[in-house]
């Protein structure tokens, strides 16, 4: 019924808030229309769309990392050309917009739980914008009059992130809110308690973003961590049911009746299969499909499926896995991303023991929240390859495991642009645009609506300039 209810809640809003639109992309109001959504609705709205917002980003981002591949030879994605990415860029400012509506209205109504919520809600989607274009409208960005607005730089906008974290944590802790959270928050069902140690575990991961600057700090990173989730039973995710349908379990279907899509790399199949690492991963069969021949086989990126012109030769997603399934959850930030934020930060503290350790929980927390069998899990946990002793731990290994435990998150690409794509065997798609002189792609280009219409504005950039904590 819970679920009924939410799915009802949701078409109602979405037709509600067809008009929540960022004001200075819309700009024709409707006086007869009302344009103040409520408390419920604005919160039902912005909980659900941020874990689109998340599976659109990370149907851009997988390619680059090499998680998908397209099974058509020099597909745009693939080869890395520029693309201009107009409505997720829309998606994700018509969220921010709701958002910045929220608190606003939540303060009025004195509803804390509301506006620390819509805080931390506002610096995830806010992060997610900054990571994949850099310098963006923010300040001027959510007020009618200002039709051209200028762009923030990138880093006064972390400082921005680490902000609306600390005064969403600061707000949730006040209490007293006079409105309480239920069921219109599609994330935690109101639990102030998970919402806080989120901020915190997402605090920490925009801290270790910092990595590559002057400004890193190994030990504030951690100190995050350690007020972040305790278990998997913590994770934030957005919560799908059967009539909602988990989008990458639309990505699935749509493969299955040829509208091709959801081709699993080769660079991942290696990862996971023993090639390149000498272990055989069990958590293949609960992430995505083998082909006919009951065996996981990847596509080269940028040079599609070759030979193979039936999908059932190759991989693909498929229903029936952990993140594919219709009623799958989105991931925003969980237990095992925190535990692998928590070795990287210790390994770059020199740390060895502490970091070692939290490697190993990951991976441990990563299988047993994809249902693998103990004999298997125990297996992959005790071999060489993985189990290197403390004295041994790399940076690769930790982000190796990450970048499996993180499948399809646009996160990964932060951390590939960190690491500067140097995961074993990963070589550039077939096909790359030449226009990269052989570099990996740093940043995807502005949208056209940008360019046509505030292009005074949109910084000068190519697809190799780097954010700035890419930068040093």
């Amino acid at each position: 019924m819970k679920l009924f209810l939410k799915y009802i809640l949701t078409i109602l809003v979405t037709g509600m808030l067809s008009i929540g639109c960022d004001d200075y992309l819309n700009i024709n109001d409707d006086p007869n229309n009302a344009t103040q959504a409520s408390l419920q609705g604005l919160m039902t709205r912005t909980s659900f769309e941020t874990g689109d917002n998340i599976q659109n980003l990370g149907g851009i981002t997988s390619f680059y990392v090499q998680y998908l591949a397209s099974p058509n030879p020099a597909s745009s994605t693939d080869v890395q050309e520029p693309v201009a990415y107009d409505q997720t860029w829309f998606e994700l400012y018509d969220v921010m917009t709701d958002l910045q509506d929220l608190i606003i209205l939540a303060g009025e109504q004195e509803a804390t739980n509301y506006e620390g919520v819509a805080k931390i809600l506002l610096a995830l989607n806010l992060g997610l914008t900054i990571d994949m274009w850099g310098d963006i409208p923010y300040t001027q960005a959510f007020f009618a009059q200002t039709l051209n607005p200028e762009y923030d730089d990138d880093q006064a906008l972390y400082t921005e992130v680490q902000s609306l974290l600390d005064e969403g944590i600061i707000t949730l802790e006040s209490g007293g809110s006079s409105v309480e959270i239920e069921e219109d928050d599609f994330i935690f069902e109101g639990n102030t308690d998970l919402w806080i140690k989120t901020a915190h575990a997402l605090k920490a991961r925009y801290l270790l973003h910092l990595s590559k600057t002057t400004a890193f700090d190994a030990s504030s990173v951690m100190s995050e961590v350690d007020m972040g989730f305790d278990s998997n039973d913590d994770d934030a995710t957005v919560s799908y049911f059967a009539e909602s349908n988990n989008p990458w379990a639309t990505v699935a279907v749509n493969n299955a009746n040829l509208l091709l899509g959801g081709w699993i790399s080769e660079q991942l199949v290696e990862t996971m299969d023993g090639t390149s690492y000498g272990v055989a991963d069990p958590r293949m069969p609960f992430m995505f499909g083998t082909t006919d021949d009951d065996e996981f086989v990847g596509t080269e990126n940028g040079a599609g499926r070759g030979a193979a012109a039936e999908q059932g030769e190759r991989s693909t997603l498929v229903e029936g896995t952990f993140y594919s399934s219709r009623t799958s959850p989105v991931e925003i930030i969980t237990y095992c991303e925190l535990k692998f934020i928590e070795a990287e930060a210790a390994f770059r503290n020199n740390d060895t023991n502490r970091a070692y350790a939290a490697y190993l929980e990951g991976i441990e927390a990563h299988l047993e929240k994809l249902g693998v069998d103990e004999t298997e899990s125990n297996a992959y946990l005790s071999d060489l390859n993985v189990a290197v002793g403390a004295g041994a731990i790399t940076l690769e290994l930790i982000l190796k495991e990450k970048y499996i435990a993180l499948f399809l998150n646009p996160e990964t690409w932060t951390d590939a642009r960190r690491f500067d794509y140097n995961y074993r065997d990963l070589t550039p798609p077939e096909n790359l645009n030449p226009d990269l002189g052989g570099q990996l792609i740093r940043r995807v280009i502005y949208p056209e609506s940008e360019t046509t219409r505030n292009g005074d504005q949109v910084p000068s950039v190519t697809l190799t300039s780097r954010l700035w904590w890419d930068n040093q």
